[in-house]
């Protein structure tokens, strides 16, 4: 059983205010989950092969493949400033 102390010590550690009320909440909730993973823990595993994935995955991506870019051009063609065949943006650095 976890006790309002624990809770205490907890919320101070992470910085959290906590009134009387939520510190009662707090505590039960706490209980709650550490009777679950006890009971979680009466779970026989033996000859469970460990994973870390609940459910097979599989890659769902695309192989890779060379495909053409698109022309200068065309990828300057929405550009609102270009110059040289390059996108022109306003200066965010000052001489310094």
């Amino acid at each position: 059983m976890i006790e309002r102390q624990d809770v205490e010590h907890v919320a101070r550690l992470a910085r959290l205010a906590m009134d009387e009320v939520e510190l009662e909440r707090m505590r039960q909730e706490l209980a709650g989950i550490l009777a679950y993973v006890d009971r979680l823990r009466q779970v026989d595993t033996a000859g469970v092969e460990p994973t870390s994935h609940a459910v097979p995955l599989v890659n769902v991506m695309r192989d890779d493949e060379v495909a053409p870019g698109l022309a200068p051009e065309a990828a300057l063609g929405n550009a609102p400033d270009r110059r040289d065949g390059m996108f022109r943006v306003p200066r965010i650095l000052e001489d310094g």
